[in-house]
């Protein structure tokens, strides 16, 4: 589970424990993990994530589900937005997603196991002045759909797509950029469930793509 120190991945993390599972967290911070082993690691550093994913690969005996929940956001007008900022947005969203399942790929295929990759609302619809981030997940979304065509039956690939969440994500933001209404935002533990659910389906049955949101989720459809 990377990003499992907060938000969706720290709920995932619950629910997985609930499920009688045993979640293993990679994160920049992890601090606040108590319920799990982890590893602090940034997700843009491909050599980390691949030495952090063996790590926890032997630490477990092997890995059942993945499930890359690390993310970030610059918001702002292209030109606004600091060229350094904006890619380490893509090295977070999409390389690192890319980085953490390349790392896993052998163990999964060894476990026939699965890997549900997260992506947003935000990577079906675009909006302004999120340029890096719609493009990070648009690219989540091809690469997951591309990642399920190339292994067919040795790994299940399910593409998470979850409308906004009640999480920290959005603290760092000038208030511009936040919500204006947070009743619209998901509980990250409902979310967490359709995790749970893409995970355990039966040989053979796969979930490739799962969007869910609040009811009154405004950046879908």
């Amino acid at each position: 589970m990377s990003g499992g120190g907060s938000g969706l991945g720290s709920a995932v993390v619950e629910a997985v424990l609930e499920a009688g599972g045993t979640p293993f967290v990679l994160d920049r911070d992890v601090r606040s993990v108590s319920a799990a082993k982890a590893i602090e690691v940034d997700v843009a550093d491909r050599a980390a994530v691949t030495a952090a994913v063996t790590q926890a690969a032997e630490a477990l005996g092997g890995l059942d589900g993945v499930v890359t929940a690390a993310g970030i956001d610059r918001c702002g007008k292209l030109e606004d937005v600091p060229a350094e900022d904006w890619e380490q947005v893509i090295f977070v969203n999409l390389l690192g997603t890319v980085s953490v399942v390349r790392a896993a790929l052998p163990y999964l295929k060894s476990s026939g196991g699965r890997v549900v990759t997260v992506a947003s609302t935000l990577g079906k619809r675009a909006l302004p002045e999120a340029s890096a981030y719609c493009a990070s997940k648009f690219g989540v979304i091809g690469f997951s759909q591309a990642l399920a065509a190339e292994t067919g039956a040795e790994i299940g690939v399910t593409t998470l797509i979850p409308g906004g969440m009640k999480t920290r994500f959005f603290d760092d933001r000038p208030e511009q950029y936040k919500p204006r209404d947070d009743s619209r935002l998901n509980d990250p533990a409902r979310v967490a469930q359709a995790v749970i659910f893409a995970l355990s389906q039966p040989p053979g049955c796969e979930v490739r793509e799962l969007l869910i949101c609040h009811a009154q989720e405004d950046s879908w459809p």
